[in-house]
């Protein structure tokens, strides 16, 4: 830059007034050309973060010492600026990572354009840099897959395909197509300019529907790179019958000028296409070709029927000067057959006074799960005038997720968002941009763009509760609506639809399951089967309830059901039984016994439990009532008084068992009585005396043996279950438990929640309601209150050596008549699982891992 001194020499003497006038003239001048310097550089797309471009000092014929005193800086039209330069030697830098599609989209030459400023005098230099592309983007098709349907009797015949995309520009985008070998297509490129090469399907060989119904072909498109990159796209060719003709437009080329901003539904021209064809055949609809990409398909409608195309959305000439729109033509045969026709749309530039905003929104709706720094829109600010009355500033609230992001160009704004949305809170935004000139005074104007905040499967259903528990009876209806679940969904639309169905799964509780259904709009849960709760207790299963969202998410509940018993099993006599299945039986006792001598003892089971198996026993028919009487809880029959030579020598007593259910259910026994003689009852003593005797020898030794190993293995088991309990904690609840008592009537169930410290046992036996106090042994009862609307009789046990105490106490003492000792029972611990298992029961877990004990053996 050179500098041009002027020197005004003059004898005579000059006013003030004639040197402030030279003076203004001079820096002018040097103004003038201090501003016309340009240097151009080029550079890579995706170079590091300060790579050197170029050296500006150098180029511009600048003193290096002098940058910094003069505050050299390059001035951009973006907030965040891709280059700097240093101060120090003149070097341009590269700010950022530059990724050229993003800076120049679609454009086949990127220029960046810079501002050097320089200071004390002012001076201007114009540095333009150009991005080289990179061949950094493989092409891609829209789909994976193409269909068409081709009729055998068409030949020739030219099918337009979908052409690929490639971000690059240049010799770097899509260059050529290959189509996989077929005799009888092949392929043809059509050549459109500005980097668009359109590939269409040609039908060189008829084809024979007969032999072949389907042709599968791979359409791979090429990019210009070094090594080159590719896409592919399948091709499905379906082979039909008979429409020979395509549609022919009735001109060759269609150009069109529209103005910008033209109204919504303005008619821009209407194409007409004819075909030869009769009927459907021949019938032609209008569509956009394959490539038109969706922002063309906003901005104009197209009629099917008239092929009429009209405006539909906002027209920018500062955006898109010229349109190519394909646009096709097809008929409404079996086999469609298409011609396409390239039209051209110049847009007419028109202007006013006034700040203009032109917004081109990408959708109609924006996904909440945008991340920040989503484009929403681009607004376009413009002025016609010119000076300072053109230049305009650009903003908005600043309470709103959104900022304006200015763009490279000279007042193009992005509209993007700064921070995460949520449709749950806010379903759209009205964004007011606003818009004033520098003018005096300043004109301003100001537009509202609607933003839809479109709603995203990011809420999953959840249950009114979880778990849930339900209480049936048994004998229910089947087909019948037993219970049901319901679940609720943050989402709109259908991401809130839910569905419910069952989690069946290959274990145990597969079978129970699949006699249980749900429906699958509300949640009703049916039963299919009719449940009996002498067979199932309990059971539990899974129900999932699913949204109708892409991809769907889903929410698992637990639903434990619990059987309630009803008194539907009558009592079934265990003693007396007759060789024959009968309920009689005979007992013979001495003449000369006392009041009290227990003859026999009538043992019944009711498989129903509470009220509707507690069983009670009353005399139906006696001989002589002053005979015998009978325990009504036991069914102990006993003498009242001595006999004498005046009573009979065979008595007979009917006993009824019954059940305390709403409606009794009751069954009968027959107990012969006879008496005999004391010799003829000793002799018969002594003859089983004899044999017993024997039998308890044996007895004797093998129970000896039996407790040596019970012993060895209660020592081991507790050594390694203190090993397994250190490590993990379980909670255990019984589901059920059956034994015999002592005195013969079975009991049910021990059932308690682990982690209560009162546990319940249920059984016919004793009186519903009465309670067994630890440290007594269960041998004292306290009598039942049947205020109380308990059924449960509740067994107390909070130390482990009163559970084994007892375990020893029901085997030693009882073990002629029973098997499992009554009253016991298996807390949330792996030393008392083991005691249950060493006497006499089985254990198994279920799918929640509460542990369960069943009596093995009846007696």
């Amino acid at each position: 830059m050179g500098f041009h001194l002027i020197a005004m020499k003059k004898k005579r003497a000059v006013s003030k007034e004639q040197w402030r006038c030279v003076a203004f003239i001079v820096c002018s001048v040097l103004l003038w050309t201090r501003t016309s310097a340009q240097i151009r550089y080029s550079i890579a797309e995706e170079v590091k973060e300060g790579t050197v471009v170029g050296n500006i000092a150098k180029d511009l014929g600048l003193e290096k010492n002098t940058l910094k005193e003069r505050g050299c800086r390059v001035v951009e039209g973006s907030t965040e600026s891709l280059f700097h330069v240093n101060q120090n030697d003149g070097l341009l830098y590269v700010n950022r990572v530059i990724d050229r599609e993003q800076v120049c989209e679609r454009s086949s030459v990127c220029l960046i354009n810079l501002k050097t400023v320089l200071e004390n005098p002012l001076e201007i230099h114009y540095v333009t840099v150009e991005v080289l592309d990179m061949n950094d983007h493989s092409p891609t098709f829209l789909t994976k897959e193409s269909r068409l349907e081709i009729s055998e009797s068409v030949l020739p015949a030219k099918f337009q395909l979908q052409a690929a995309r490639d971000a690059d520009s240049g010799s770097l985008s899509i260059q050529q197509y290959k189509l996989s070998h077929s005799e009888h297509f092949r392929l043809e490129v059509k050549d459109r300019g500005e980097d668009r090469k359109t590939p269409s399907l040609v039908l060189q060989k008829p084809l024979d529907r007969e032999s072949a119904k389907t042709h599968v072909l791979l359409l791979t498109a090429f990019d210009g790179g070094k090594p080159p990159k590719s896409g592919n796209m399948t091709i499905i060719v379906n082979v039909s019958d008979v429409n020979d003709n395509p549609p022919v437009f009735s001109q060759d080329s269609y150009i069109a000028h529209l103005s910008e901003n033209s109204p919504l539904g303005t008619t821009v021209f209407q194409v007409n296409a004819t075909d030869l064809d009769e009927g459907s055949n021949g019938e032609v609809i209008y569509s956009f070709g394959n490539h038109v990409d969706a922002r063309v398909r906003k901005l104009f409608d197209l009629n099917q029927v008239t092929g009429e195309l009209t405006v539909g959305g906002i027209i920018d000439f500062e955006e898109t000067e010229r349109y190519e729109i394909d646009i096709q033509a097809s008929d409404k045969g079996s086999a469609t057959l298409t011609t396409d026709k390239t039209v051209i749309i110049n847009i007419v530039d028109v202007n006013d006074n006034a700040p203009e905003i032109e917004v081109t929104s990408f959708s109609h709706a924006l996904p909440e799960d945008s991340k920040p720094g989503t484009t929403v829109a681009l607004i376009s600010v413009k002025d016609s005038d010119s000076g300072l009355n053109g230049k305009v500033m650009c903003f908005i609230s600043q309470d709103l997720p959104f900022l304006l992001t200015p763009s490279l160009q000279n007042n193009m704004y992005s509209l993007v968002t700064k921070q995460s949305l949520d449709r749950e809170q806010h379903s759209g935004y009205d964004v007011t941009i606003k818009v004033k000139d520098a003018g005096e005074p300043p004109l301003s104007s100001e537009k509202t763009v609607k933003i839809i905040v479109s709603d995203v499967n990011d809420n999953g259903p959840q249950f009114s509760e979880n778990p849930y528990t339900f209480y049936i009876t048994e004998n229910n209806n089947p087909g019948v609506a037993i219970l049901s679940v319901t679940a609720r969904d943050g989402d709109d639309g259908s991401n809130a639809l839910i569905s419910y169905n069952i989690l069946r799964d290959k274990g145990g509780e597969a079978k129970l399951t699949s006699f249980l259904n749900v429906n699958a709009e509300n949640g009703d849960i049916l039963a299919l089967k009719s449940f009996d709760f002498e067979t199932l207790k309990t059971f539990q299963f899974q129900v999932v309830a699913t949204d109708s969202g892409t991809p769907p998410l889903s929410n698992n509940v637990t639903v434990n059901v619990f059987i309630l018993d009803q008194n539907d099993n009558a009592p079934v006599i265990l003693y007396p039984l007759s060789s024959n299945g009968s309920a009689e039986g005979v007992e013979e006792i001495p003449r000369n016994v006392n009041a009290g001598h227990l003859v026999t003892k009538v043992r019944a089971y009711d498989a129903d439990i509470g009220y509707n198996g507690w069983l009670l026993f009353s005399l139906q028919e006696v001989t002589d009532h002053s005979l015998f009487g009978l325990d009504r809880y036991t069914g102990q029959i006993r003498t009242l008084r001595s006999f004498t030579e005046t009573d009979e020598a065979e008595h007979k007593l009917v006993i009824l068992v019954k059940d305390n259910g709403n409606v009794s259910l009751s069954a009968t026994a027959t107990v012969i009585v006879k008496l005999v003689e004391p010799k003829e009852a000793f002799a018969a003593s002594d003859v089983k005396s004899a044999v017993t005797h024997d039998d308890n020898d044996n007895v004797t030794f093998y129970l000896m043996i039996t407790l040596g190993c019970v012993s060895v293995l209660f020592l081991v088991s507790i050594i390694v279950l203190i090993a397994m309990q250190c490590s993990k904690s379980t909670d255990y609840t019984s589901k059920y438990l059956q034994e015999t008592n002592y005195d013969g009537t079975l009991c049910h169930s021990i059932q308690y929640r682990s982690g209560d410290k009162r546990y319940m046992l249920v059984g016919p036996r004793m009186s519903i309601g009465s309670t067994i106090v630890p440290g007594s042994h269960a041998n004292t009862l306290v009598l039942p209150d049947r205020r109380r609307p308990s059924g449960e009789v509740r067994i107390f046990f909070d130390r482990m050596p009163k559970c084994v105490f007892f375990w020893f106490w029901g085997y030693n003492f009882v073990k002629i008549n029973l098997h499992c000792p009554i009253g016991a029972f298996v807390k949330s611990s792996q030393l008392k699982m083991t005691l249950c298992h060493f006497f006499g029961y089985t254990i198994f877990r279920t799918n929640t891992f509460n542990t369960w004990c069943q009596c093995s053996s009846a007696f």
